[in-house]
């Protein structure tokens, strides 16, 4: 199932580092398989992509979010 999400990419220092995506709703997604121009610190984007609940990870910040596509979004 496809979910889209509005927020803020962030580098946690949590584990050896993952990129995460703090939602405007104050989740934390950590973000799997972005392309690197999404990989950006404080940038704002709207992200499709698809929650992996069978994905764990070293840095367990938040819901994994499996990125399909995502665009920019102005402040």
């Amino acid at each position: 199932m496809s979910t889209t999400v509005t927020g803020t990419i962030q580098r946690s220092d949590m584990g050896a580092g993952a990129w995460a995506l703090t939602a405007d709703d104050g989740t934390t997604y950590e973000v799997h398989n972005a392309p690197k121009e999404l990989l950006q610190p404080g940038k704002k984007v709207k992200v499709t992509g698809q929650i992996r609940e069978d994905v764990m990870t070293i840095a367990m910040i938040g819901p994994v979010l499996e990125v399909r596509s995502f665009e920019p979004v102005s402040d």
